[in-house]
């Protein structure tokens, strides 16, 4: 596997980075649009591998996705009578969970593999779901089958969705397309990651749908989805290395279009960055732009909404001045990767002192040295490695491609970000 060599910061960062679009908003605005009554136009999508699974998979029951050819972030969906296929989820949690429940609508049988690494990734959940709401689905973890028949009884169904949201988001995205729509109940640990449901539910009534969210419940009543045109906000989880990138070697860093109201979950991290003493201001135009502080403080932070930041956050505390505490995140050990473990082994192996707890990591600061960052096929571990190189010199990642996922333009611009030229070494020695 090849590695990347981390670029060195030697002066502060002064930089505006222009960031794609959400991927948690197109990948939702993508299945209502392909359920919806009528054609829509997705303005601004993310074009990533995931958003590229997602589409393709959509694709493969029927649904027609086409690009602008002179803005492929442009996208028209013209829904189509769904049918049997094969949906590639890659490594993608959203595939892998969203469309299930799409499948149980189309007329013929839907296989679903991935990466090897997908296979480990826990389903049960959604797949037994739908089990309980009237499918017919053979297998509990991918490779997997689901036999549709054109419809779904839907009704009521409880779940444990205290390993992801998603669980959640996939059984309320379609619905309303069921023939008596779906009662979900939450019965568990406390769910992870609930902005996440929010913009699902948000998503849905921009649609037209009929949704009632309470406390650990939620109704979706049957119905039509209305086609419903949508710009996508910038990625502001992807925006968060860049963010931190000022908080950990200096200066700033900004970031255009950041919405004044949002229901992305990565809109916390500016927050959280100044927790560790960074300071964050945003323009009337919304340009966000965050200064880093003299030096990173310690910080004790509950990551339990937003648990995609955390490993951003774990670089940043492995550089800070004071020992933090990030809890609220042992779902985390069900991402990509186990990343409670990813992080402490990586964090440790540069010198590190790193302890996973039942629900987060204690981070303790250590003077840190070069070496192998491995990603482990996830994108966010790939990002948190550049981020400790940025101070680090001789941080070699392992696998940068794996940004593709969700920022396929990654390497160019963390150092465009930089300016190599003037301020910059590459960290191999």
């Amino acid at each position: 596997m090849t590695t990347w060599p981390a670029p060195t910061a030697h002066a502060p960062v002064s930089a505006t980075v222009e960031l794609p679009g959400s991927k948690s908003l197109t990948n939702r605005a993508l299945v209502l649009a392909a359920l919806a009554d009528g054609p829509s136009v997705i303005d601004g999508a993310l074009r990533s591998r995931d958003t590229d699974l997602m589409a393709g998979g959509l694709g493969a029951m029927g649904a027609g996705i086409v690009a602008d050819p002179e803005d492929p972030a442009r996208l028209a969906i013209v829904p189509a009578p769904l049918h049997g296929g094969a949906v590639d989820c890659g490594l993608a949690g959203t595939v892998m969970r969203f469309l299930p429940p799409v499948a149980a609508l189309a007329s013929g049988v839907v296989s679903f593999d991935g990466d090897e690494q997908a296979r480990t990734r826990p389903l049960h959940t959604i797949l037994d779901a739908l089990r309980d709401l009237g499918a017919d689905v053979t297998g509990s973890s991918l490779p997997f089958t689901v036999a549709g028949s054109g419809s779904l009884r839907g009704g009521e169904v409880v779940i444990d969705a205290s390993a992801s949201s998603q669980f959640v988001s996939g059984l309320l995205l379609s619905a309303t397309r069921f023939d008596e729509g779906v009662r979900v109940v939450h019965r568990g640990a406390p769910m992870p990651s609930l902005p996440h449901v929010e913009m699902t539910v948000a998503m849905l009534r921009e649609h037209g749908v009929d949704v009632e969210a309470g406390e650990d419940e939620w109704r979706v009543t049957p119905g039509p989805i209305a086609p419903h045109d949508w710009v996508i906000e910038p990625d502001l989880s992807n925006a968060a290395a860049f963010l931190a990138a000022a908080a950990a070697i200096g200066g700033s860093v900004s970031v255009p279009r950041w919405p004044g109201r949002t229901t992305q979950a990565g809109a916390q991290i500016v927050d959280i960055l100044a927790a560790f003493g960074a300071s964050a201001t945003r323009g009337p135009d919304g340009l966000l732009t965050v200064t880093g502080p003299e030096a990173l403080r310690g910080i004790d932070v509950d990551l339990r909404a937003v648990g995609e930041l955390t490993p951003t956050v774990a670089a940043l505390c492995a550089l800070a001045d004071g020992e933090s505490r990030l809890r609220g995140i042992g779902h985390l050990r069900g991402h990509e990767t186990d990343r409670l473990a990813a992080l402490a082994i990586e964090i440790n192996r540069l010198g590190g002192d790193v302890v996973e707890t039942d629900d987060g990591l204690v981070i303790r600061p250590r003077p840190l040295h070069g070496g192998v960052w491995d990603s482990y096929a996830d994108h966010r571990m790939a990002t948190a490695g550049a981020l400790i190189g940025l101070r680090v010199p001789g941080v070699e990642v392992v696998d940068i491609g794996t940004t593709a996922k969700t920022l396929p333009d990654f390497p160019r611009m963390w150092l465009d970000m930089l300016d190599t030229s003037a301020s910059t070494e590459t960290g191999a020695e």
